[in-house]
């Protein structure tokens, strides 16, 4: 169960460091290159806004298994 646990837990923080990975590149990309997204008909963010929709998701399954986890390990 402490294995489980902790590989749920690396993964959640993987997730959530990914996330802020991306985000960062993609505002980086709009500051050096801003004609290539005002070619888009949708706003340069968007992209890190559906990103987090699917972070919080996957971050929210984590850490209901988590949760499960330590209520079964007490």
């Amino acid at each position: 169960m402490k294995k489980l646990y902790t590989l749920l837990n690396a993964a959640f923080w993987c997730f959530i460091g990914v996330f802020l990975g991306v985000s960062l590149y993609t505002c980086w990309d709009y500051h050096a290159h801003p004609g290539l997204y005002a070619l888009q008909s949708a706003p340069w963010y968007l992209s890190i806004q559906i990103h987090a929709v699917f972070t919080v998701a996957a971050c929210g399954i984590l850490a209901l298994g988590m949760w499960i986890l330590r209520k079964k390990m007490k």
